[in-house]
Formats: C-alpha cells, sequence, structure tokens
C-alpha cells in the first residue's frame, strides 16, 4: 500500500457498450479523493477566479467573486466527502447528485460577472444580422404570428421541465445502470456546461429578452408553465448566458445518455426535447442561433468526452505515484 500524500485510486471498471473509457479511478490529495467531474468543477472554479483576478479591473465585486468561488469548492469537497461514507443506497446518489447539480448552477450564475472581459460589448447585433441574412426575417419576431395559449404552455412546459430532468433522468441511469454510468452522465453535462460557460465569456450575447424586449407586440400568455417559465425568466435569469444556449445544450447531452443507457427515456424524452429546442426562441430566451450552437456544442462534448477521459485515465498515472 502506498502512503505518499497524493495518490491514485482505481478500479477497471467499465460502463455499457460505448463508453470503455469510463473508470471510477480518483485523484486523490491527502483525504480527499476526487474523480473526473469533481475535478472538472473544481478547476473550472479555479479558472474563474484566475480571471477575476487578471481582469479585476474589468469585474464588478472581483474578490467576493473570488471568495464565493473558494467557499463553493471547499463546500463541495466537505460534501463530496459524506457521499463516499454514505451506505444507503439512496442517499450516496442524493449526496452526490446534489452538489454536482448545484455546482453547475452556481457556475453558470458566476459566470455572470466574466462575460464583458473579452469583448467588451453584447454582441446581439451580428447574431441579428447572420439571422436576417440566414432566414430573411427575425425568427423570434416572425414566430409571433403563430403565438396561442396552448403551443406557449406545451412549449414552457418543455422548457420549464429541463429542470427536474437534470437529476431524474441522473437517479433512473444510476438504478438501471449503475454509478459508473452516472458519472458518465455527470462528466459530459459537465462538460458541456462549462464548454456552454466559456462561450458566455467568448461571445457575449444579452440574448432577446434584453436586446429586443421593446419590439415585442404579442404576450406570452398560457397556464401554469407560462407562469413558471414567466418567473424563471424574472427571478434566475440574467442578461447574457445566451450563445451556447445552455438549455440545448444540455437537454441534447440527456437525450443521448437515455438512448445510451435506459432506451424508454430517450423516447419519452423525445418530443419533449424537440419541443424545447424551439421553446428556447419561441419564448425568447434565445435566438436561433443559440439554440442551434447549443446543439454542437453538446456534439462536440460527447466527442471529446471519450477522449478526456483516456487522457484522465493515463495522466495520474505518469505524474503521480498510484495504488491499486
Amino acid at each position: 500500500m502506498n502512503n505518499s500524500f497524493l495518490t491514485l485510486s482505481h478500479e477497471n471498471q467499465y460502463v455499457g457498450f460505448s463508453r470503455k473509457n469510463m473508470t471510477n479511478k480518483q485523484l486523490t490529495i491527502g483525504r480527499v479523493r476526487l474523480n473526473a467531474t469533481d475535478t472538472l468543477i473544481l478547476g473550472t472554479l479555479a479558472l474563474f477566479s484566475l480571471l477575476a483576478m487578471i481582469y479585476c479591473s474589468q469585474v464588478e465585486h472581483w474578490l467576493l467573486l473570488v471568495l464565493k468561488n473558494m467557499i463553493v469548492g471547499i463546500m463541495y469537497v466537505c460534501v463530496n466527502r459524506f457521499s463516499e461514507k454514505a451506505k444507503n443506497k439512496f442517499w450516496k446518489f442524493f449526496i452526490r447528485m446534489a452538489p454536482i447539480v448545484l455546482a453547475f448552477a452556481y457556475l453558470f450564475g458566476a459566470v455572470d460577472k466574466l462575460q464583458m472581459i473579452v469583448q467588451h460589448q453584447w454582441m446581439d447585433d451580428d447574431v441579428l444580422d447572420f439571422e436576417q441574412y440566414m432566414f430573411g426575417v427575425q425568427p423570434t419576431l416572425w414566430i409571433e404570428d403563430y403565438i396561442s395559449k396552448p403551443l406557449t404552455e406545451w412549449l414552457m412546459f418543455s422548457y420549464v421541465i429541463y429542470i427536474p430532468l437534470y437529476p431524474v433522468l441522473c437517479g433512473i441511469i444510476y438504478y438501471k445502470r449503475g454509478e459508473l454510468a452516472m458519472e458518465d452522465y455527470f462528466f459530459t453535462l459537465g462538460l458541456t456546461n462549462v464548454l456552454c460557460d466559456i462561450g458566455f465569456i467568448l461571445y457575449p450575447v444579452a440574448s432577446p429578452m434584453y436586446h429586443l424586449k421593446e419590439l415585442y407586440t404579442v404576450p406570452l400568455q398560457g397556464y401554469f408553465f407560462t407562469f413558471l417559465g414567466e418567473f424563471i425568466r424574472s427571478h434566475l435569469h440574467f442578461a447574457g448566458g445566451s450563445i451556447p444556449s445552455p438549455h440545448a445544450a444540455a437537454a441534447t447531452i440527456m437525450w443521448v445518455m437515455a438512448y445510451r443507457y435506459h432506451r424508454p427515456s430517450f423516447w419519452i424524452l423525445m418530443p419533449i426535447v424537440l419541443s424545447l429546442y424551439i421553446s428556447t426562441f419561441y419564448g425568447r430566451y434565445h435566438y436561433v442561433t443559440d439554440a442551434v450552437v447549443g446543439i454542437l456544442v453538446a456534439t462536440f462534448a460527447l466527442l471529446i468526452a471519450p477522449i478526456l477521459m483516456k487522457f484522465w485515465n493515463k495522466i495520474p498515472e505518469k505524474y503521480f505515484s498510484a495504488s491499486k
């Protein structure tokens, strides 16, 4: 048994037919054990903190952002320790899932302050010019001719249901296919979220609800899910966080993971995910371009995730001592 401070432990277990490189290998630093998803989350927190310090003159309350990132990182590691000790299957799942989902949500909010460090202005006009050239109209305004209460309610349902789908699909995958399948889901979804966050920094777009608000003439009226959608708009959204669309990107990952690990869920999700793509610009949350780029980012994440897992499996053994 290697007693060095920095070790690596793993079991060479494989997930399913399409994820041969997904293992439960963990990097151990003292008493802290991190797998690939944990490293991705903590690395992104560190990256955002570093950017805030480098561009401190352009980041409002940069020191507060760095301190919050540190606190979130510490809390994440502490809760992660509890999940390792949990014996009950439900609590092991819940304590593993909750901090990861909350960390993804926190990172989405944390990137808000970093959106102006590269371009220094919103790029909405470029997106509008591109869509006018491609379609001959502004899709998010053109679609006003087809707005109705039933359609609005269905599309708002598709948009809102995405939030509980995060943990629900995760639970299905965990109970049906096991812990490694769940980690595959987490890592690919986390990678997609991080790529979206980086996109917000490199190409900040305010979104239609901030840039075109005065041009809309038809109100979005519906029922319960429309109310929830408007509540999310008012209380959880901010200017930016638009391209790539994290809704379209993450929904694509969830749909693919459903196909990979629980085929019935894939068919159930089909009309919801396809409607969600439309809901992003119908509901004035995004431009059509945002949704398309979100799908492309998800596709890219699906392609590079296996490569990154190969890298994860090889690099620690190369640079650190390992115990098996």
